[in-house]
């Protein structure tokens, strides 16, 4: 019996060590795999989960850590790695037209062909099951046919010969079967070889450029042009005859660190300083005055409901609870349509009563007035039922001796109601704030960060916030989308969120203190 228990704890541990291995070869090969395709942040992270997750699966001195692990994994999959590869790229030069490795740039351009000597017309022609390919060179009427041959044969000779008789295929046939076409490599007697450049036609294709790795050099077979790459811009660069940098550039360009060029830019380039200073001004103003208005009405409110002469109580409380129950991008939508400025009610409404029709999506303050007006719709029904629970943890004795005091309504919300409430909301309202800092949703459906601003070298609005702003930059932008640049805005957008965080962190520490 003991026997047998030691044989399969044997058995045991030669499957979990075979296992492990196997699954370090794996993580080697995708390591080495991700590493040659110049993607050095996801090797980094797989070299570090596979291996510490086999460390601590077969090791008996971390045996505790197993039950943590998977929810450590996660947060480096989903939260650090995240962060860590958005500050990584704010160093470089990411963008549209630069978000390859240098290898994979170089192997793109390496793969563009061109073509060179004669076009030959082709036509198909019927031989059973299989078919016959018939090129003319209309230069030298010259005609080669090939044996017949199937669609999945990707090497064909051709000799020099007669058309067969008979009527050829369709367009309609070619159309069919074009990849197959298109990955057939027909040769010819002198040994060149046609691919597919129409649905008419083969022609010999060279490669367009040829490198030179010890000066990192392209040279265009077609023209004879050099192009180098240059590890400034990340570019392959046209060079004159002396080796001086030109203008032209080859695209796709790869990508490049360019130090502390992104963050430099953002308070230095008038076209992105002046946007991006008005933009975090209105952010601040917009989260500090959202916090103020749905904690002040949703304090208001909640006073209201809890009076005890105040009759039907419970139908305001629904009534005044339901815009948080709506899903918030549905109400941002309505919004938008009572708003609009030909057809909106509220524009009919006020043009009814006093002949005026404000332009809210146009003028940028009335623009700015419309998104606290909707937001704070949304966010009032939060703090309400915060100040509801609040308002049971006040000592009624309170109210009591206050009224014996002859206090007035105003005085009792003023000196009791409004000091209790305000402490332990503190942390919220930071929250709260912290929140709207990054209030994508909103800006993105009512607005889009519209009107735009005038004279920017990137896209910004009056109604942008930096969250948006950031958005508008990577994905907006003319030209080249600036992913350095969004990045380099969002780690600022970390920095000061995080600082709230831990402001939030410590307000709370001295509530409970």
């Amino acid at each position: 019996m003991v026997t047998h228990h030691a044989k399969s704890n044997t058995q045991s541990s030669w499957l979990k060590w075979i296992v492990a291995g196997i699954v370090l070869l794996l993580d080697l090969y995708l390591v080495v795999l991700m590493y040659s395709q110049g993607e050095y942040l996801f090797a980094l992270l797989t070299l570090v989960i596979l291996t510490s997750g086999v460390y601590v699966f077969t090791s008996k001195k971390v045996y505790a850590w197993r039950y943590v692990y998977p929810g450590i994994t996660g947060m480096i999959i989903f939260i650090l790695f995240p962060l860590v590869a958005t500050i990584a790229i704010a160093f470089t030069n990411y963008s549209g037209t630069n978000q390859l490795a240098f290898e994979r740039a170089l192997s793109v351009l390496s793969e563009q062909r061109y073509f060179a000597g004669d076009k030959f017309d082709f036509k198909l022609y019927p031989q059973g099951e299989q078919w016959q390919i018939v090129l003319h060179n209309k230069n030298t009427d010259q005609i080669f046919i090939s044996a017949p041959t199937q669609f999945s044969d990707t090497e064909i000779h051709v000799t020099e010969g007669v058309a067969p008789t008979g009527t050829p295929a369709p367009l309609k046939i070619i159309t069919q079967n074009r990849s197959a076409l298109q990955a057939m490599q027909i040769i010819l007697p002198d040994g060149k070889s046609l691919t597919m450049s129409s649905l008419r036609q083969f022609s010999e294709q060279k490669p367009r450029y040829h490198y030179e790795a010890n000066l990192q050099q392209l040279t265009n077979n077609e023209t004879g042009k050099i192009y180098r790459a240059n590890h400034d811009t990340g570019f392959f660069q046209l060079v004159d005859t002396q080796g001086n940098w030109l203008s032209e550039t080859l695209e796709p360009g790869f990508t490049v660190s360019t130090g502390f060029t992104n963050f430099v830019k953002i308070f230095t380039d008038e076209g992105i300083q002046k946007p991006f200073i008005q933009i975090f001004i209105w952010t601040v103003i917009f989260s500090v005055l959202t916090v103020i208005f749905t904690v002040i009405l949703g304090m208001v409110l909640a006073c209201v409901v809890q009076w005890e002469a105040l009759k039907g109580k419970g139908i305001y409380r629904l009534l005044l609870i339901l815009p948080y129950a709506v899903p918030s991008f549905i109400s941002i939508l309505v919004f938008k349509g009572l708003f609009n400025q030909s057809f909106g009610e509220i524009n009919l409404i006020l043009n009814q009563l006093f002949g005026i029709r404000p332009e809210w999506f146009n003028d940028p303050f009335l623009a700015k007035s419309m998104i606290l007006i909707v937001n704070t719709w949304l966010g009032y029904p939060y703090m309400m039922i915060l100040c509801m629970g609040l308002l049971k943890a006040i000592p009624q004795d309170l109210y009591e001796a206050s009224a014996m005091d002859g206090a007035s309504t105003w005085q009792n919300f003023s000196r009791i109601t409004f000091p209790l409430l305000l402490k332990p909301l503190t942390p919220l309202m930071i929250a709260s704030f912290a929140f709207n800092f990054n209030n994508f949703v909103l800006i993105q459906l009512l607005t889009n960060g519209r009107p735009d601003m005038i004279g920017t070298t990137t896209p910004a609005g009056y109604t942008d916030l930096l969250v948006s702003y950031t958005y508008r930059i990577a994905f907006e932008g003319s030209g080249s989308q600036d992913f350095g640049l969004a990045a380099a805005i969002a780690t600022i957008i970390f920095l000061l969120v995080g600082g709230l965080a831990l402001l939030n962190l410590k307000a709370t520490k001295l509530k409970l203190d």
